[in-house]
């Protein structure tokens, strides 16, 4: 069935402006702003909203989600989680409790970059990572004790109870971006869903199908994803404008510090990026309707997909042919963005949630804090 599950961007890292590099308080990340995106996109029937993690003024993504699990009614959190920041088998138990407070509307954003302070090296972060994942997946599906021994972490638990979610046959769905060798081989081993970042369509076809084979050769299949923002208007030429105004006040200097605050602002799906609006004419454009413009001043995600409503469409019916599965997308401002787009175009998409196409969220699971008997 050709389904999609459309998810929108809460900016819990500063990342909020009406013209692009120029810092509003009223734009400021703060629990009552982050909250109406969140609030506003889960009443307008997005499926999804994407929680970002960073060492910057904001919201710490577990917190935020924890508060928020109760204040929507639909929408599924995705938790940006970095690697490494705290002991696993707390992380489990944390991660279950969120879990059960939103009745398995969560799921996760596996993070491998530096730990805020701490420089490593590639290979470490990626061996950490994939020792939390798999002690996360343990817990998640272990009755009785269980016992690591690896190279960073070692532990023997009684038993595994405090850890288990709502959402059985494994646990929330993990999310997982990342372009270079290591990253893909661990989202192949692990992961569930491959998120990319804003390319050409060949070149996002061509990671497609060498992450599928990587996943193969695991016995594994995965999903995919794309992060992108989006600006849509009436008319192509209004969408367009919309775009050039929002740089038109960005010192480029401020954007490179802006965009240097971020932790994957060296990575190499940044630096892709990069590469590609190098390459781009003066207006900016990777492709027909792919803008590059907020790279400019953005880390992560730097292009967007700017056109009328059904060129919009177009776009996301091109990717979806590609075998995209999920979008998560954003725009600035994004409450006003958010609107726009539901306004134009999410009622035109078919849409799903992924952890319930893969029946992760089944009804009334019988959990140690639902309906298992005490012991």
């Amino acid at each position: 069935m050709r389904q999609v599950e459309v998810a929108w961007f809460a900016a819990l890292c500063a990342d909020d402006f009406e013209y692009l590099g120029v810092p509003e308080g009223r734009l400021r990340s703060s629990h009552e702003h982050c909250g109406a995106i969140l609030r506003r996109a889960d009443a307008l029937g997005y499926q999804n909203i994407l929680l970002p993690s960073g060492w910057v003024p904001g919201q710490d993504p577990i917190a935020f989600a924890s508060a928020m699990a109760g204040r929507t009614n639909q929408i599924n959190q995705l938790v940006a989680l970095r690697m490494g920041e705290v002991w696993p088998p707390m992380l489990g138990r944390a991660i279950a409790t969120l879990d059960h407070l939103a009745q398995g509307r969560l799921v996760l954003n596996i993070i491998s970059s530096d730990l805020p302070g701490l420089k490593e090296s590639n290979e470490d972060r990626y061996a950490r990572s994939s020792e939390v994942i798999q002690i996360l997946q343990k817990l998640w599906t272990t009755d009785g004790p269980l016992e690591w021994n690896g190279r960073f972490y070692r532990f023997a638990l009684p038993n595994c109870e405090a850890a288990k979610p709502y959402q059985q046959n494994g646990g929330p769905l993990l999310y997982f971006g990342g372009i270079s060798p290591l990253a893909q081989e661990l989202c192949a081993k692990h992961c569930d869903v491959f998120l990319m970042w804003p390319e050409t369509e060949e070149r996002l076809g061509a990671t497609m199908r060498g992450m599928s084979e990587r996943a193969a050769q695991h016995g594994r299949v995965i999903d995919f994803g794309l992060r992108i923002h989006v600006i849509v208007r009436d008319t192509e030429a209004e969408a367009r404008a919309a775009a050039e105004r929002l740089i038109s006040k960005l010192d480029r200097e401020k954007g490179r510090e802006i965009k240097a605050r971020s932790m994957d602002a060296q990575s190499a799906g940044v630096l892709r990026q990069d590469e590609l609006r190098a390459k781009a004419g003066p207006d900016l454009y990777i492709e027909p309707h792919v803008w590059s413009g907020i790279g400019l001043a953005r880390s992560g995600c730097g292009s967007a997909i700017v056109g009328d409503p059904d060129q919009v469409l177009a776009k996301l019916n091109r990717y979806m042919d590609l075998g995209i599965r999920a979008f998560i997308l954003s725009g600035y401002p994004h409450l006003e963005e958010c609107e726009r787009f539901a306004r134009h175009v999410l009622p035109r998409l078919p849409h799903c949630k992924l952890n319930e196409v893969q029946g992760r969220r089944v009804p009334n699971p019988v959990t140690p804090l639902t309906t298992a008997p005490r012991k």
